[in-house]
């Protein structure tokens, strides 16, 4: 018994020394400015810019691959941090005039459980489980559009928020004024 225990720890010592030696020499090392611009990404992975991801775009942004203002969630401040740290000029993301934030909602009456929207959130943004209702913590929702196609009975829409103090927006360009000495 004493031999086979013996036999055992001296099998998991020579794996043990034979991994850390392989991740120490075997290591790879990552692209430090694609981690520094994934970290300005606002990881909602909701594919709106045409990559699968955040850190994706990020490497396709640090090679010049990509432009800076494919980010929806990111917006225009998420572009402007970008042209900031690489230097680069800023271009405003989309149209000039903001539209509202779009939040899913899903019809609870049409529901039927089958958890694929939950599967396909990136953010989380549902929750429910299996052969329950689901429902949208709107908070979390980024408006992405991936919970839309896996629905099989269409139970999910998108719906821009209330209008509030808090959101509201001019909807005309806003005109510099004369400073007049």
């Amino acid at each position: 018994m004493l031999s086979a225990l013996l036999v055992m720890t001296g099998i998991a010592l020579v794996l043990g020394t034979a991994l850390g030696y392989a991740a120490v020499y075997f290591k790879v090392e990552g692209n430090p400015l694609a981690e520094q611009i994934d970290a300005i990404l606002p990881q909602t992975q909701c594919a709106q810019c045409g990559y699968p991801g955040c850190k994706p775009y990020a490497e396709a942004i640090a090679n010049g691959e990509a432009e800076i203002n494919l980010c929806t969630p990111g917006g225009d401040d998420g572009a402007q941090k970008l042209a900031e740290m690489l230097g680069r000029e800023f271009k405003p993301h989309g149209a000039p005039v903001e539209k509202l934030k779009t939040v899913a909602i899903i019809d609870e009456q049409t529901c039927i459980g089958c958890t694929l929207c939950i599967q396909a959130c990136p953010v989380d943004a549902i929750i429910g489980s299996a052969k329950q209702m689901h429902t949208v913590v709107s908070r979390y929702c980024t408006g992405c559009e991936l919970c839309l196609p896996p629905c099989p009975v269409d139970c999910i829409a998108l719906v821009e928020e209330p209008r509030t103090p808090q959101n509201w927006r001019w909807k005309y360009p806003v005109k510099g004024l004369k400073v007049v000495a």
